[in-house]
């Protein structure tokens, strides 16, 4: 056991610094989502599904707001200023963060004119909605920080901070729960403060270490970037987060917590997923830039193939992960598992292609798929949920994801032609017969879900198969 744990240990430090980093963010990420998932089965129990709705509500117009707020400047935009004034890193970061500050103010004093309109459409109380825009202006400190250490590759500071926070913020919530009367809020307010207390002292760094407000060509830089983009934030936003609203408004609250779990718990995936490919954007940016096309080629091939046979493992285990986590009242979620499970795949695909469109900063292509996306998702659901309920809500996400993502690739092979004619970045025509057979599998798998013994039997063989092929897995990741 020891030999093989050295061998192990030998191999992780082989590695290279992207590689081990990525390896490191993966497992940050599991632990992170872990300890949310390991308490989930106490707040499914502790909070009535009404209660649990608010939580989830809650969640899904953060993520919409914050497009607005924060103008997402901590994504793609900011690995891209970091590749052009990477020795200006320090002002560029501060005036990033100062703008992201100044909108999040303006929307602040806009909700204020009228409140009480603002909340009857957020369906959230005064006190949630300050919470929320608290967080919105401390939070993207933290996320600035965290991506500048992605960028150089370093893990240690980002995992102990990320892993403080996620530990800290599950228990005074499950605290609050326990002791509070009140307990959607009181699922919701610790988590935040706690980020909100976090993200203060990082933006306190921040500013002593930039030592700028404003700077004309920062912001003049970040607003062209990401301005239009908006469009795809919202839309790609509109595709995670909408089916929560909709159904809630369309269907009950009630019903909006049960998908919110199935939903949470699918996409433990995407946090794989966004850790691989927050990785993968600097790693594509430099192969592109040194001309080093093979070594993406080969290493997203890699990457694509782990992450179908990651989707069928976690599709084929569906019903035995919602009765692990959730309560009884929740286990009809089970047929929402394979759809939206998949569709992290295909979130992966079209964010392979997306960083080549961000590479090149023709950002007008990511919106037009964006919004294509999120308009079909709304009127899908508009259509479905009220004859299917709120299982067709899982379907109308992956039929989404599925177009969003050929629409991508045609608007990958423009920017290409336009760029770099004769260079192929990835062997994307491979991948589309991948695709097929996985949703082929997955429709399979489902018709399966009443048989335990066969679908075990799946699993089981799965999981020796890749057992049997560990080595040349490990291989896989290790790109160098």
């Amino acid at each position: 056991m020891n030999t093989r744990l050295s061998t192990y240990i030998n191999t992780l430090n082989k590695m290279s610094d992207a590689a081990k980093a990525a390896f490191w963010y993966i497992v940050c990420n599991f632990l992170q989502k872990g300890i949310t998932l390991l308490t989930t089965p106490l707040f499914t129990r502790m909070l009535t599904t009404d209660q649990y709705g608010v939580f989830s509500i809650y969640q899904s117009w953060y993520a919409i707001i914050s497009i607005f707020a924060t103008l997402n400047l901590s994504y793609g935009v900011y690995n891209k200023a970091l590749t052009e004034y990477n020795k200006e890193k320090n002002a560029l970061t501060a005036s990033f963060l100062n703008l992201s500050s100044t909108i999040t103010l303006l929307l602040l004093l806009l909700y204020f004119v009228n409140r009480g309109f603002w909340n009857s459409i957020l369906g959230l109380p005064t006190v949630l909605v300050i919470t929320m825009f608290l967080q919105l202006f401390f939070e993207p400190a933290f996320l600035f920080w965290a991506v500048n250490e992605r960028y150089q590759y370093r893990y240690k500071k980002l995992i102990a901070f990320t892993l403080t926070t996620a530990i800290g913020g599950v228990f005074l919530s499950l605290a609050a729960v326990m002791l509070s009367t009140h307990k959607a809020e009181a699922r919701i307010i610790p988590n935040a403060f706690l980020q909100i207390v976090f993200g203060f002292a990082f933006y306190i760094y921040i500013m002593i270490k930039g030592k700028r407000f404003f700077s004309r060509k920062y912001w003049s830089f970040a607003l062209k970037f990401n301005v239009p983009l908006i469009p795809h934030y919202v839309s790609q936003t509109i595709l995670n987060q909408a089916d929560r609203i909709m159904i809630s408004k369309l269907d009950s609250i009630e019903n909006a917590a049960v998908y919110s779990v199935a939903y949470q718990i699918s996409m433990v995936l995407s946090l794989l997923i966004g850790a691989i490919n927050n990785s993968f954007i600097p790693f594509t940016y430099q192969s592109i830039k040194e001309n080093k096309i093979k070594q993406l080629k080969q290493t997203a091939d890699y990457i694509v193939i782990l992450i179908g046979a990651l989707t069928v493992l976690v599709t084929a285990a569906g019903p035995e992960i919602i009765k692990i986590f959730a309560a009884p009242q929740y286990y009809n979620a089970i047929w929402i598992i394979p759809p939206v499970t998949l569709s992290t795949f295909f979130i992966f695909l079209y964010s392979l292609f997306g960083n080549i469109e961000f590479y090149f900063i023709e950002t007008k292509y990511v919106s037009i798929a964006s919004c294509i996306g999120g308009l079909l998702n709304i009127i899908l659901n508009y259509l479905a949920i009220p004859i299917f309920g709120y299982y067709a809500a899982g379907y109308t996400t992956l039929i989404c994801y599925v177009i969003f993502t050929l629409l991508h690739y045609l608007f990958y092979l423009k920017v290409k032609k336009k760029h770099m004619p004769d260079v192929e970045f990835y062997n994307a025509k491979k991948w589309l017969y991948l695709s097929a057979a996985i949703i082929l599998v997955m429709f399979f798998i489902t018709l399966l879900y009443r048989t335990t013994l066969i679908r075990y039997s799946l699993i089981l063989l799965s999981l020796l198969v890749v057992y049997w092929k560990r080595k040349k897995i490990i291989k896989m990741i290790s790109w160098k």
